[in-house]
């Protein structure tokens, strides 16, 4: 009955999306901005929400999806005039700093990994075992890049320094991005952009997160005891559900464990 009474103040509602995982357009379950659309779009419109609240645990993925979700964020943010909080779980490196960096306040656990602003590309060479098995490799382009950094030929030097400029361009993007959000909050003293990791406490010295503090209590002690979460987050298909992609899931499964690893998690 009382939503009915018109004079009766309502409780304040915080939408809380939860982004966890690896961040790339390919496989099932990663985080895109496809997949995140929708849920982006309801959670900043639905109810005037107070506050949006990202529940962020990402070791990172692809630059160009973690831009775009980024760049998503704050469209919306900015439209709807809704302020972004970021809240660290385990870990919000690389891609996942450059999320947890659309947010207008970040704040992470003691223990959480935070940072790893830096570009990244690994690969194997296998020129040598296709060597010694006897095995001719026959490759025919147009145009002389078109196989560059193939792992079955030798490297070439035109063609790792054609990657390092290519890594060194996305690595100014993320680092322009991080600026632009960061502002003054980062310190000026510190290398920054090493691709370097940070505990929570010392993130917050460099000034890369704003506090530390948990999501609930600091919801609640920002919004009063009797907010409101509204939660939303990626679901599973049907056929996910039911195991019909299994091969799949498992080696999506086995991607995403590998990029964890990186942060001994």
């Amino acid at each position: 009955m009382k939503r009915w009474i018109p004079f009766l103040k309502k409780p304040p509602t915080v939408a809380v999306v939860r982004l966890s995982g690896v961040i790339g357009a390919g496989a099932r379950g990663q985080l895109s901005d496809q997949a995140l659309a929708p849920i982006l779009e309801k959670a900043f419109s639905r109810g005037k929400p107070a506050a949006v609240a990202l529940e962020l645990n990402s070791p990172g993925g692809s630059p160009v999806q973690s831009a775009l979700i980024g760049a998503r964020i704050r469209r919306l943010a900015d439209e709807k005039g809704v302020p972004v909080l970021a809240f660290v779980e385990d870990v919000a490196a690389s891609g996942g700093y450059w999320l947890a960096a659309a947010a207008d306040e970040i704040f992470a656990d003691e223990s959480s990994i935070v940072g790893s602003i830096g570009v990244i590309s690994a690969g194997f060479g296998a020129h040598e075992f296709l060597t010694r098995q006897g095995i001719e490799r026959r490759v025919h382009t147009a145009g002389k890049s078109k196989s560059m950094m193939d792992p079955f030929k030798p490297e070439n030097p035109e063609d790792v320094a054609r990657l390092t400029g290519l890594l060194g361009q996305i690595h100014s993007n993320f680092i322009e991005h991080v600026q632009a959000r960061r502002g003054d909050k980062l310190d000026q003293e510190q290398e920054l952009f090493t691709g370097e990791v940070w505990l929570g406490k010392d993130a917050k010295e460099v000034g890369l997160i704003d506090g530390i503090g948990h999501l609930v209590p600091m919801l609640k002690d920002r919004f009063g005891k009797k907010v409101r979460l509204r939660r939303y987050g990626m679901r599973k298909s049907m056929f996910q559900r039911f195991g019909a992609t299994v091969a799949q899931d498992a080696l999506s499964g086995l991607e995403e464990r590998a990029h964890y690893a990186r942060f001994g998690l």
